[in-house]
């Protein structure tokens, strides 16, 4: 059932970033032979972060392929539609040097670098699903299935309150790769990697592959999930904001002249 929340909740921050709130999600989901339990906890767990959402769940596709799949295996996908009134899209136009960057924490890898984790934990580190690890206070399949949040809710507080320049939800590419694609021309980032502690989780796929620091940074979010870009002069301003709500805001860095 987590699955279906982490595939709801990525698409609902992908669109997030641009101002824009769910409407409705369409799922499709492929196998070899259907298993009605296992659908039927994938479907439940879009249900949940749709309802949490207020997002209709309005159907998809189901394919039957045997001979493609391999028994066991699923292919799953979503379809996100939301709305945005014309002028209030956050593009990132009104970014400049000396904005701030305000992030938010993740719960885990949410739903990037799985390939490089999987490879480092199990295969080369030899740990099974339900190995427990003190550092992680969890055994690794927990830690990993842990849910990509939502940041709806908060986001939207947000752009009520205070001139939101631009917001980067932290995928694949990582903090970088994924703030530089709204920055103007004249601007790039400035990242203050020391001023978050990061994750027990990402320290022990780092540790365990023996990865450097900046593929660890390309690959994963590293405990920062979605980024607000704002006004130097608003800066303290909405981490007090954030904090009041329960948040736990990192000032991550800043915009820089290129």
């Amino acid at each position: 059932d987590t699955i279906g929340q982490d595939l709801v909740n990525h698409c609902i921050n992908d669109i997030l970033v641009g101002g824009a709130v769910p409407l409705y999600f369409l799922d499709y989901i492929g196998t070899g032979i259907l298993e009605p339990r296992v659908v039927e906890a994938i479907i439940s767990g879009m249900a949940v972060s749709c309802k949490a959402a207020g997002c209709a769940l309005i159907g998809g596709e189901m394919a039957e392929m045997p001979g493609f799949y391999q028994r066991g295996e699923y292919d799953l996908a979503g379809c996100i539609t939301g709305i945005v009134e014309k002028d209030r899209v956050i593009d990132g136009s009104g970014i400049q040097p000396g904005n701030v960057l305000i992030g938010l924490p993740s719960t885990g890898l949410h739903t990037n670098g799985y390939s490089l984790a999987r490879k480092v934990l199990f295969e080369r580190a030899g740990f099974k699903v339900d190995t427990y690890r003190d550092e992680i206070k969890s055994t690794v399949g927990e830690a990993l299935l842990a849910v990509h949040r939502s940041y709806l809710s908060i986001a939207q507080k947000m752009m009520a309150s205070f001139d939101i320049l631009g917001m980067s939800h932290i995928t694949g590419g990582g903090i970088i790769g994924n703030t530089k694609r709204i920055l103007p021309d004249n601007c790039m980032l400035q990242i203050d990697w020391d001023v978050w502690e990061m994750p027990p989780i990402f320290k022990l796929i780092g540790d365990a592959g023996n990865i450097d620091a900046e593929e660890m940074q390309k690959v994963f979010n590293l405990g920062i999930g979605y980024i607000f870009i704002v006004d130097e002069a608003q800066a303290s301003d909405c981490a007090a904001f954030l904090r009041a709500e329960g948040e736990s805001p990192v000032q991550v860095g800043h915009v820089v002249a290129k």
